[in-house]
C-alpha cells in the first residue's frame, strides 16, 4: 500500500532532510586519507542526535551503525570499521534521519585522493543519472520512467545497474511502497501521484551488475570486485512540481572533486 503525504507531512520530512544534509556536510569535512570509517560514523551520529534527530539506520533490522559506509567494490550496506581510507579509494556514505515522526534518506560517493580517471567517470555518471531519474519523477509519469532514464544513461556509457537493490517510498517508515528500481521500461509500474515521497538511489557498477552478499548478512559487493557508486535523494512529488527534499549542498561546500 502506498502512503501519500499531506503538504504538512512533506514539510516535516523536509525538516528531517535538512538535519540529514548538514550531518552529511559534517562528515564530508573528514573524508580524506588516514581517517577510519568508524570515526565518520561517530561524527554523523553526534551531529544528528545533537540536532534533535535519531539515526534511521542504527538498530534497523539489527544494523549496528548510523552510516552505511561502502568502500570501493562494496555497493551498499557496508559497516563503519577500523578501515583507514587510502589514496585512490572511493567511499559511499548513506545516512537516514528520523525527526518529528518522519524519515529522510540520502547518499553520496566520494573519491579519496587521486582516483583513476575511469572510476572518477563512474562517479560523475552515477551522480548525473540520479538527476536524470529525478527529472522523470513527475505526477502522471510511472515508476518505470525513472528507472528507464537512469538505466539508459549509464548503460550507454558502458556501466551496469544493480537490479536486486532499489529505491523506495519513505515517510513514517524508512522503507515504504513503492519500490523504485534503477532500471525498467517507460510507462511501467505504479503511477506517480501528488503526495508521493520516494528515495531515488542509483547504484551503478564499473563491471558486472552481479552482486554478492558477504557473510555478515549486510555488506553487498560487486561479484567481480570492481568499483560501484551510489547517490541518493529523497524527493516529493506534487501535482505541479517535484521537490528534492534532501541536499548535497553541505557536502559540496566541504568536499570538491
Amino acid at each position: 500500500m502506498i502512503h501519500y503525504k499531506s503538504s504538512e507531512e512533506v514539510e516535516l520530512i523536509k525538516e528531517s532532510a535538512q538535519i540529514l544534509g548538514k550531518a552529511h556536510g559534517e562528515v564530508a569535512k573528514y573524508v580524506k586519507e588516514g581517517v577510519k570509517t568508524s570515526f565518520l560514523d561517530k561524527i554523523a551520529e553526534e551531529y544528528i542526535r545533537d540536532n534533535d534527530g535519531v539515526p534511521s539506520f542504527k538498530g534497523y533490522n539489527g544494523f549496528p551503525s548510523s552510516l552505511c559506509i561502502s568502500v570501493n567494490e562494496v555497493v551498499v550496506h557496508g559497516f563503519p570499521s577500523d578501515y583507514v581510507l587510502k589514496d585512490g579509494d572511493i567511499i559511499s556514505i548513506d545516512c537516514g534521519v528520523f525527526h518529528q515522526g518522519f524519515h529522510s534518506d540520502c547518499a553520496y560517493t566520494y573519491p579519496v585522493g587521486e582516483v583513476s580517471p575511469n572510476v572518477l567517470s563512474l562517479l560523475k555518471a552515477t551522480k548525473e543519472s540520479l538527476y536524470l531519474g529525478i527529472e522523470k519523477a513527475l505526477a502522471g509519469n510511472r515508476v518505470g520512467d525513472i528507472g528507464n532514464a537512469i538505466q539508459k544513461f549509464v548503460e550507454a556509457k558502458g556501466y551496469t545497474v544493480v537490479r536486486e537493490l532499489v529505491g523506495h517510498g519513505l515517510g513514517k517508515n524508512l522503507h515504504e511502497s513503492p519500490e523504485v528500481p534503477n532500471y525498467g521500461k517507460k510507462g511501467s509500474g505504479p503511477i506517480l501521484k501528488d503526495g508521493l515521497v520516494i528515495a531515488i538511489e542509483p547504484m551503478v557498477n564499473l563491471g558486472t551488475r552481479n552482486i554478492v552478499q558477504e557473510r555478515d548478512g549486510w555488506t553487498i559487493r560487486t561479484a567481480d570486485r570492481k568499483p560501484s557508486a551510489h547517490y541518493e535523494h529523497t524527493v516529493a512529488i506534487f501535482e505541479d512540481r517535484t521537490e528534492i527534499l534532501t541536499t548535497h549542498k553541505y557536502i559540496e561546500e566541504n568536499f570538491k572533486f
